[in-house]
């Protein structure tokens, strides 16, 4: 599909993230001052997206789910991403096809652009269909992946995440439960951090 055949776009909703790092996860923006490196030199965890609202072009995409597992080494040349992106099994060929642009970079779009799988070197292992549950809280990816986030860290900060967008407000929480297994990614964490906000992303 061609991006002309997506403009304009938006999406919008609720996002939810955890990775392997401590709370408060060290790449957020804390009290207005940047983030640095990953608690241990290795980023892993899960990304998601349920969108509340949104369309590209005459596709309509409100009501569909998007989740997205990932790595990266700090100390490798331009901290490359692997990914495997997690599409709403209830999409038609078009739709995918917007939801892939869009979250892939594909499709352009200021805060897009600025996502670190699209901004830096990546590799892309796939793009599976999959049946996406997300009520705020958690998120499933059935017979993939798992993320549970309830306790909210008690701290004063102001606390962003680059992911939604710094623009965002949202809330650091700590990981009831994080776990993926779909090859390449195996692991299972518990109290490790996460991030609750809403997002919205336009061409």
């Amino acid at each position: 599909m061609a991006v002309a055949d997506l403009t304009p776009w938006r999406v919008e909703g609720e996002y939810l993230e955890s990775c392997n790092c401590e709370a408060i996860c060290p790449c957020r923006m804390i009290g207005g001052l940047p983030g640095g490196r990953s608690t241990y030199g290795e980023c892993f965890g899960l990304l998601s997206w349920h969108i509340t609202d949104g369309a590209a072009g005459a596709l309509a995409l409100t009501g569909l789910n998007v989740a997205l597992a990932g790595r990266y080494h700090d100390d490798e040349p331009g901290s490359p991403w692997s990914i495997v992106l997690y599409v709403d099994e209830r999409v038609d060929a078009a739709q995918q096809a917007a939801l892939e642009s869009i979250f892939l970079g594909g499709a352009g779009g200021e805060r897009i652009i600025r996502l670190p799988w699209v901004r830096k070197p990546r590799l892309l292992l796939d793009v599976r269909p999959s049946r996406i549950e997300f009520d705020g809280e958690s998120v499933r990816v059935e017979g993939r992946a798992a993320l549970r986030a309830t306790r909210p860290v008690e701290r004063d900060d102001d606390v962003r995440c680059g992911i939604p967008g710094y623009e965002e407000p949202g809330r650091e929480l700590y990981a009831d439960e994080l776990a993926v297994h779909d090859d390449p990614f195996d692991y299972a964490l518990t109290g490790n951090c996460a991030y609750r906000s809403l997002f919205h992303y336009s061409s």
